[in-house]
């Protein structure tokens, strides 16, 4: 793993040559991130595809949460514990398995560049790597926005749907999703970092090129 120097530091220079985008979920990260990949021949890192191999490679001992997690069933994990308790004890929002992913970083080429994108790339974690402020940028969706988009793809029931609640559990998500993007508007604003809120007025185009001016790209 890199050796990672303390906030206001250089960066990691091995991993000089990734951009990352970080955010609440139903931001657009991972459109706007495939449509720049695309556009500036990057490679493409979605976290959210590795969840399933990062859980497979963890321990008990690096991942206590996630091993709670697993443990459960749907309705314990979305039903029978409030948002509050959703928000604290969800293993991906403390960190656990953020090292995997810099692992599977370390081990890509440098050329072509990465485009690393997901919610996992939590603002404190990730600036003591960047080297380049403008390199990290994190999109911060309204409430609004966010419905409006998990509708559009057709995934707002897809894990509600698996419970014996889904209004209810659905409801669960939504603010826990919600107090997340607030907590990293919290640490976003208290580490100075980039970010452009996302609401729906917003295009995608203009995401594209908000996002493509911040990296300089």
């Amino acid at each position: 793993m890199c050796d990672v120097p303390s906030v206001g530091g250089h960066g990691c220079p091995r991993l000089g040559h990734v951009y990352w985008i970080g955010g609440g979920s139903g931001a657009g990260k991972s459109t706007i991130a495939r449509r720049i990949a695309a556009r500036h021949g990057l490679r493409l890192y979605a976290t959210d595809d590795v969840m399933s191999d990062h859980a497979s490679r963890s321990s008990l001992e690096d991942s206590p949460l996630l091993s709670e997690f697993v443990a459960m069933d749907m309705d314990e994990r979305w039903l029978n514990r409030s948002p509050e308790i959703m928000l604290e004890t969800f293993h991906w929002f403390r960190g656990e398995g953020f090292g995997l992913i810099v692992d599977d970083l370390l081990r890509l080429p440098r050329r072509p560049p990465v485009i690393v994108e997901g919610f996992r790339l939590l603002p404190h974690l990730v600036k003591p790597l960047v080297t380049v402020p403008g390199h990290a940028v994190w999109l911060l969706p309204t409430p609004g926005f966010r419905l409006a988009a998990m509708e559009q793809r057709g995934s707002v029931w897809t894990i509600a749907g698996q419970t014996s609640d889904p209004q209810t559990a659905l409801r669960n998500l939504l603010e826990r999703d919600r107090m997340f993007t607030e907590r990293l508007h919290e640490h976003t604003r208290r580490l100075d970092v980039p970010v452009i809120e996302v609401d729906p007025n917003v295009t995608e185009d203009a995401l594209v090129d908000r996002v493509t001016e911040s990296f300089g790209l």
